[in-house]
């Protein structure tokens, strides 16, 4: 096996970027990987010092990805913000800007971007930068190339099955709320029978709004009131929030006891449950930016706010 090693250079602020210069990198570094391509739809941004010894494009270049370069910490701030990227090898004798700084700054440039970072020495600060930024693998140098070339593709292809569950889910999430729609409508509730006590789960009322679990419909009470048709999914997390006013609810619990689903990996939990708290959101909530219903507890779950 072979060792990656990097010269230690001194850090000088790096020039704007050459909007040309990039377009060249970019072409370059693709018209030079070989006939064997493995997967040419995943977008590799590599981030290094341009004195290094030898190039990080070099290594991964038998692996087939669109490959871009960038030669100091603008640059790569302007890569980012023009394109999308799947993963970010940074190493951190990159010019131009702090470890953490631009580690923070990549993140904040693209939420869902992979990041590999390649450090000599690593500082407190930057560690926690790493942290923070949820960093992929962070590898001290020198390290062995076959390391880093299984880090990079591991992290890959973890990600493409994540997206595939993700798409899997919504579309039998899709499928389940078009077939629920006919039989609702073939159904409609009996309006001259008088309410008895068994219809009284049905209807969740509170101060601030009601929820008909029959109609999936949602009563805000607003001046004057306002009416909204919920998704079933929807209306499975919210009837969940509902039943227990100011309790906390993990993704993992809304996703077991609202939806029914078992055994995800965390990633795709989240994804389903924040996207659907979202439409929620956005249907129920006056301000989505800013809800007052549904709340948010960092690192935790959503509860609903009820007087």
């Amino acid at each position: 096996m072979t060792t990656l090693t990097v010269r230690q250079t001194h850090k000088t602020q790096g020039e704007p970027p050459d909007t040309e210069k990039l377009k060249e990198r970019s072409t370059t570094s693709v018209d030079k990987t070989p006939q064997t391509r493995i997967n040419s739809t995943v977008r590799l941004l590599v981030a290094e010092a341009p004195t290094l010894s030898s190039s990080l494009v070099d290594l991964f270049q038998p692996l087939g990805y669109h490959i871009d370069q960038a030669h100091s910490a603008q640059e790569t701030l302007t890569w980012l913000d023009d394109a999308p990227f799947d993963l970010l090898v940074l190493d951190t004798s990159v010019p131009g800007m702090s470890d953490a700084e631009l580690v923070s700054r990549a993140r904040t440039s693209q939420r869902d971007l992979l990041i590999v970072v390649l450090t000599a020495q690593a500082t407190v600060e930057s560690t926690i930068a790493a942290i923070k930024a949820n960093v992929v693998d962070y590898l001290l140098k020198p390290c062995r190339s076959d390391d880093l070339l299984m880090t990079v593709t591991r992290a890959v292809d973890e990600r493409a099955q994540q997206m595939r569950r993700q798409q899997l889910f919504e579309r039998l999430r899709e499928a389940m709320d078009t077939l629920d729609q006919p039989t609702l409508s073939r159904e409609p509730a009996p309006v001259s029978t008088p309410p008895t006590p068994a219809l009284t789960t049905q209807l969740i009322q509170t101060s601030m709004l009601s929820f008909d679990r029959e109609k999936r419909m949602v009563t805000l009470q607003t001046n004057p009131p306002r009416s909204v048709e919920l998704t079933d999914g929807e209306a499975s997390v919210l009837v969940a929030l509902m039943e227990k006013p100011n309790q906390v609810f993990t993704y993992h619990q809304l996703a077991k006891t609202a939806l029914g689903y078992e055994g995800m990996d965390k990633w795709t939990v989240e994804s389903v449950i924040r996207s659907t708290v979202f439409r929620l959101r956005h249907k129920i909530e006056g301000e989505a930016d800013a809800p007052q219903l549904i709340r948010t507890v960092r690192g935790r779950g959503y509860f609903i706010a009820l007087a």
